[in-house]
């Protein structure tokens, strides 16, 4: 699970900030007009047609070029960045947003360019929001079940390589837990990994208040 989303994330992070930077930045008007709500509406499509998707195009791919069965972690993990890359990038492209104009004028005052604006001082003044993002994406991202059982290939082992097949916390609940019966050792099983799935969702979300905590410290100066 941890694979899964990390590699997920850092799949997405550069086309996210990289779309966002686009938007707010670089061409406002097509940006705000076309670009955002055709980002956004990939939020919209289904898990089942994202995995369906994964299933017919990414384990091909993967399968053609490197000679195995093309389930496992890296397939997961392109699934995933595309499911999460829609929220990465609103929630990156209203942390920039939030900076205030003054920032970037003054920035120009000095002579800065407007890569130098954006890399030194937009980027670094919606650090927390940006990380607040990014974090969202990867609960997101480990969370996710339906797609990523489609496509990482559902094999109760410890994966030896990112196309070995493998399974996720989500994966092994979605097959099992409806089919076993109360009080069997593989159910407490099932219950006990439920658990730890809702204890990472309470780690993601004290991050993101640690983040959000620190960030409007910072920006009080204090």
């Amino acid at each position: 699970s941890f694979s899964v989303t990390l590699l997920s994330t850092l799949l997405a992070l550069p086309f996210a900030l990289g779309s966002a930077i686009f938007v707010v930045e670089i061409s406002p008007k097509f940006g705000r007009t076309v670009f955002q709500p055709v980002v956004e509406l990939l939020v919209g499509i289904p898990s089942v047609v994202y995995g369906l998707i994964g299933l017919t195009i990414v384990v091909a791919w993967c399968r053609g070029w490197s000679n195995t069965t093309g389930f496992g972690i890296f397939s997961g993990s392109i699934v995933l960045a595309v499911m999460i890359l829609p929220t990465i990038t609103s929630l990156s492209i209203d942390a920039l947003t939030a900076v205030p104009k003054a920032y970037r004028e003054g920035a120009y005052g000095v002579g800065a360019s407007r890569w130098q604006t954006i890399w030194h001082v937009v980027l670094r003044a919606a650090m927390p929001s940006l990380c607040t993002a990014v974090v969202l994406g990867m609960t997101r991202a480990f969370g996710e079940a339906l797609a990523v059982q489609m496509v990482i290939g559902n094999a109760a082992q410890v994966p030896d390589g990112l196309f070995t097949p493998a399974s996720t916390l989500t994966s092994v609940l979605t097959m099992g837990i409806g089919n076993e019966m109360m009080g069997t050792v593989y159910s407490d099983v099932l219950w006990s990994l439920a658990l730890l799935l809702l204890a990472m969702s309470f780690v993601f979300i004290s991050i993101i208040h640690f983040i959000e905590r620190k960030g409007g410290l910072n920006a009080n100066g204090r």
